[in-house]
């Protein structure tokens, strides 16, 4: 490259003195000798100009010969291969916090906010903090992990397991099966974690009959989606019936339900287990409205007596309007009812609970939900001497509670929230909370059910 720029400068020095060779002939000695200073002056010029451009020609090709250099001394990189039908775990967190108070001090205030997850003191409340893990495992089976994190209200930190599950893939005839720790697939409600709900809390008539973390235990259940012109897929499954997710059956030694207390029960035989069923089918009713109807049932044993039993029914009711083209899912409107009926027998007489709740949100506009849900429950039957009225489990419940949410994104949201509690076992008998909730997510997160 060097030797060629020589020659070019030689050629251009040789065709300016050409240029110049006339000039020299006609003019006077002093033209003749400042064209030659002028020539000079050029020259020295172009000299000194190729000379900087060959110094940073030379340095650039000397990095270039260092990177080259380490390039091939160092390691190469190495590539973990993806096993055939597997894909990388998913992991996902979620926190929800939650801020307010009630016109109730904080000992009535657990007796109105029943659920695990529902803010039941005045101040700050951690309601969830959940670790999700969950991916395809090969071409056969998924997998999904849920651990919960919590503080109570004397500052301790809770640490459970809420489901660790897995679903098969691709079997024939429209069958799956699924196992593991898991929530109990009754209504449309029970199987949302608490960072998928509409609401702040859960709904009175859920927290009575399948207490405050929600009905889940451990077992297995297939589901059948049918060959049907629209879409139908029932559900069958059993389950552990012990433990304080499954309140209405075993449940645990020395609790009390209806004033009854409670034996040390354990499963003895198949007739032991929690059964549960369901059928759920969509239909699109047009084009902007669509409709998921459900039944649901559960049957299994409590531990009120030796041979006593618990049996609770369910319906719910999806509608969703949304126009052919809208931004980001909105707007919509949406409703959702459930209605749940629970039959529990013991030694002298049997329970009779019922309750549901029915709410509405309105998508106005893109991030901005407005919600209203009406709620109510209540009870017959009990021990001797039992007075249902003093029961905050059983006692006749109404609550409205409006809010309203926005979603900066699809990782976070505010939600504000006013509770007016109606309630027997209250000396006041009516509540007032106010509620502001919020809640972020990192990572992968689950897309929302329709």
């Amino acid at each position: 490259m060097l030797n060629k720029f020589t020659r070019y400068s030689r050629a251009a020095a040789a065709a300016c003195m050409l240029g110049y060779s006339g000039a020299l002939l006609a003019d006077d000695a002093e033209a003749v000798q400042q064209r030659l200073q002028q020539l000079e002056q050029q020259m020295l010029r172009a000299q000194q100009a190729h000379e900087q451009e060959i110094k940073s020609l030379r340095a650039r090709i000397s990095a270039m010969e260092g990177a080259a250099q380490q390039a091939q001394s160092a390691p190469a990189p190495v590539h973990t291969a993806t096993p055939p039908g597997h894909t990388p775990i998913q992991v996902g967190l979620s926190s929800l916090f939650t801020a307010g108070g009630s016109s109730v001090d904080n000992a009535a205030l657990e007796g109105l906010q029943a659920g695990a997850h529902d803010p039941n003191r005045n101040g700050f409340t951690v309601q969830n903090v959940e670790l999700t893990l969950g991916g395809t495992v090969d071409p056969y089976f998924d997998a999904q992990a849920s651990l919960i994190l919590q503080i109570d209200a004397g500052g301790a930190t809770k640490v459970e397991l809420e489901e660790a599950f897995f679903t098969t893939r691709g079997l024939p005839a429209g069958l799956q099966v699924k196992g593991g720790q898991y929530f109990t697939e009754f209504g449309r409600h029970n199987p949302q974690h608490p960072h998928s709900w509409a609401f702040v809390d859960q709904p009175l008539v859920l927290s009575r009959l399948f207490g405050g973390d929600g009905l889940r235990s451990q077992g297995a259940r297939v589901a059948w989606l049918t060959p049907l012109p629209w879409y139908s897929e029932l559900y069958a499954g059993a389950q552990n019936a012990n433990g304080e997710t499954a309140t209405s059956f075993l449940y645990e030694k020395d609790k009390k339900v209806g004033g009854h207390t409670l034996l040390d029960r354990s499963a003895r035989d198949a007739g032991d287990m929690l059964y549960s069923a369901r059928w759920l089918n969509g239909l699109d009713l047009s084009d902007t409205v669509a409709m998921n109807l459900g039944l649901s049932g559960l049957w299994g044993p409590n531990a009120s007596g030796l041979s006593t039993g618990t049996a609770i029914h369910g319906a719910d009711l999806y509608l969703k309007w949304q126009p052919a083209h809208s931004q980001r899912g909105f707007p919509f409107v949406a409703w959702h009812t459930e209605l749940l009926n629970r039959r529990y027998q013991t030694d002298a007489a049997t329970l009779k609970d019922w309750g549901g709740f029915t709410q509405a949100l309105w998508g106005f506009t893109p991030g901005w939900v407005a919600g209203l849900r009406m709620e109510y429950a209540e009870a017959s039957g009990g021990a001797e001497g039992y007075d249902i009225s003093a029961d905050a489990l059983r006692d006749n419940r109404t609550r409205l509670s409006p809010n309203l949410t926005w979603y900066p994104t699809e990782y976070s949201k505010l939600r504000l929230q006013y509770n007016r509690d109606w309630t027997q076992h209250l000396a006041e008998k009516d509540a007032h909370a106010l509620w502001l909730q919020m809640e972020f997510s990192l990572g992968a997160h689950a897309a929302h059910k329709f």
